[in-house]
């Protein structure tokens, strides 16, 4: 009896794979719980200007003037977003496509051209550039770039401009980084091949290898853009953050992220201003659901 006892017994193996089994689950599960209930807390308050202040969807995302506390000649509040939602997108998409070539071809230096010294010399700027604080980039484009602008292009040196090269920086080494591992993914024997068959270097380089890393690359851009959207402090103290319509890329405007940060503070829980912010955070968790359904949609063409 002892002995079936014995064999019986789980092993102390057993009980450690059960204890890590509960500890993963319990992580999971609270992980879980977490995200669904900052779901939950920024739609119900982002929805609470439609739903309790009884503002129209459509005037939100198409008028032009931002003044919560303030009533318009039609009657109705002053929340227009579009200013705000423009100049994001301005800026996410102009800093991504400003990165990309160089991303790409720092990638192809590091992966295939570039000596080992050189690579790892790279790799090091790179990390180097990704551990640098936000506000360290803002302070840099503050101080440096929004002079340059001022200088070369008039205007006070604020604007669309200069938040785009500040965002260009910050962008780099995350496209980089990602442009790097998408091109050592590409399997040896694919340039191997091309190049047994008479392909020059920069025919495989174009050809087989960036053909391949191709959803790869895209998905690096598409992390890169979810950086540059939702980036805060760095364009708050290069961009103006004036509430207009952006009509070239020296005059002062202003994001959804820097409206918030300088808002949020400002305001009364409850209020239709700070409703109005809640909602400006939840069109930037719209936006990054859309580029998180974006990557796994690309990441999923790259499969067959």
């Amino acid at each position: 009896m002892e002995i079936n006892k014995k064999i019986l017994m789980p092993s102390k193996e057993t009980r450690q794979e059960r204890f890590g089994r509960t500890l993963s689950f319990i992580s999971i599960s609270a992980i879980v719980v977490l995200v669904a209930l900052i779901l939950y807390f920024i739609i119900s308050k982002g929805i609470s200007t439609f739903t309790d202040n009884h503002v129209n969807l459509w005037d939100f995302i198409s008028r032009q003037d931002w003044s919560p506390s303030t009533i318009g000649k039609d009657g109705k509040p002053e929340v227009g977003a579009l200013p705000m939602i423009v100049t994001s997108f301005s800026v996410t998409f102009l800093s991504a496509l400003l990165a990309t070539p160089f991303a790409i071809s720092a990638g192809i230096y590091m992966t295939v051209i570039g000596p080992k010294k050189s690579r790892g010399f790279l790799q090091t700027v790179i990390e180097l550039l990704v551990g640098i604080p936000s506000v360290v980039y803002g302070f840099i484009g503050l101080t440096i770039i929004v002079p340059i602008v001022r200088t070369l292009f008039g205007g006070t040196g604020f604007g669309i401009l200069s938040a785009t090269l500040v965002l260009f920086v910050m962008v780099l080494p995350t496209i980089t980084s990602l442009t790097v591992d998408s091109l050592n993914a590409v399997p040896k024997h694919l340039s191997e091949a091309s190049l047994a068959l008479g392909a020059t270097r920069w025919q495989t380089i174009y050809k087989v290898i960036l053909r391949s890393a191709t959803p790869g690359i895209l998905t690096a851009i598409i992390f890169g853009m979810a950086r540059a959207f939702g980036e805060a402090l760095a364009v708050q103290m290069v961009i103006g953050n004036a509430i207009l319509m952006p009509k070239n890329l020296i005059t002062p405007s202003s994001t959804l992220t820097s409206q918030l940060t300088t808002g949020i503070g400002n305001t009364v829980m409850g209020t239709l201003g700070n409703n109005a912010l809640w909602s400006l955070a939840l069109v930037l968790l719209l936006m990054s659901l859309f580029f998180n359904i974006l990557v796994k949609l690309i990441g999923k063409r790259g499969k067959f």
